[in-house]
């Protein structure tokens, strides 16, 4: 549940308008070199150099099991940090679309519906209000779950490369 009010970077997958907290956001990409890792999960499509530093790289489209898209001039990496497990883990997220960082109250968040609903509701934090139209706000940490990313970066060869600990 979301207690507080937070900014969130939104973006699209098809015609859905998504978010998630800009605190884990690290930056934005352009589409750059994506090497294929023969062995991965099909959501992953591969590792993506960030600053010197080898990336796994999730297609959300078929993390949703949305069908895939080609890229296009605005396709985008959103690069997370996330805690998993007690580790900082970074990892890179294929989006449609980035459009804007805003702001939700609380009050105008909805928790996610339990029917009738396309996505799965444990990959939901809630549905944000904005005028007439909802924002599904992401859980960072259900949809990278620390299982399916260690299997991905076991896949790529990148566990020791982008997981760090946690500083106390």
């Amino acid at each position: 549940m979301i207690t507080e009010t937070r900014h969130y970077i939104t973006f699209k997958l098809g015609d859905e308008l998504f978010a998630i907290d800009v605190a884990q956001v690290r930056e934005v990409l352009e589409v750059a070199q994506i090497t294929k890792v023969p062995t991965a999960p099909a959501y992953m499509r591969g590792v993506v150099n960030v600053r010197g530093q080898s990336t796994a790289v999730v297609d959300l489209r078929r993390r949703f099991g949305l069908p895939p898209a080609g890229d296009t001039v605005h396709t985008r990496i959103i690069v997370l940090e996330l805690t998993l497990d007690g580790e900082d883990t970074v990892i890179g997220a294929i989006a449609d679309s980035v459009h804007e960082v805003i702001e939700f109250d609380p009050s105008n968040i909805n928790p996610p519906p339990r029917i009738a609903m396309r996505w799965r509701s444990e990959l939901i934090q809630g549905m944000g209000k904005r005028g007439d139209d909802f924002v599904i706000i992401l859980d960072a940490g259900a949809v990278f779950s620390s299982d399916e990313i260690a299997l991905a970066e076991e896949a790529a060869g990148l566990e020791v490369v982008s997981r760090q600990p946690v500083s106390q």
